[in-house]
């Protein structure tokens, strides 16, 4: 009876342990509000798209929603390293996409060339016109348990408007 009573105990901390510890990630999952699955993904794109051409920037969109980790832990990434913070919105307009099961964006997804084959997050980078420049598998760029801030930055690089400018090489080829 004892052994019962012992069982009994243990199997009720372990399912109280269990409940509150699903209790707060549930809470905690629900209190993230990074993507809004009510924007108007088109509008937002359209936007980004008019601005970037004016300022000679390209468009960055970052494809995830609230309920994905690593789409979360991108952003605070980026959000807490300010020389990244800094160089994305110097060379890039930002748009975040929201997929989740309330707005899977199916017309923007289908437009952007299904970037979420990638899996999540993903990014696309388009030009000033809205052309599809590239679209970046995220999970390339990590490195240990997250996404690695070098290889972020290089992928950044890569797809500046002043990297794909020709311009920008000539300048540097009739200095040689």
């Amino acid at each position: 009876m004892k052994k019962l009573s012992l069982i009994l105990l243990a199997t009720l901390a372990i399912s109280t342990a269990t409940f509150a510890q699903t209790s707060k990630t549930k809470a905690s999952k629900e209190e993230v509000k990074i993507y809004n699955p009510a924007a108007d993904a088109k509008a937002d794109i359209t936007a980004a798209v008019a601005k970037a051409k004016a300022e000679k920037k390209h468009v960055f969109i970052q494809v995830g929603g609230n309920w994905c980790s690593w789409c979360i832990a991108f952003h605070h990434l980026v959000d807490n390293t300010p020389a990244l913070k800094s160089y994305l919105n110097a060379h890039y307009e930002t748009v975040l996409v929201n997929y989740s099961k309330e707005n899977k964006n199916e017309a923007i997804m289908a437009s952007l060339g299904y970037p979420g084959r990638f899996g999540y997050p993903v990014f696309v980078i388009l030009d000033g016109d809205g052309e599809i420049l590239h679209i970046q598998n995220s999970g390339y760029l990590e490195e240990g348990k997250g996404h690695s801030v070098k290889k972020v930055t290089e992928f950044l690089e890569g797809w500046t408007y002043e990297a794909l400018d020709p311009a920008t090489y000539a300048t540097k080829d009739a200095a040689q």
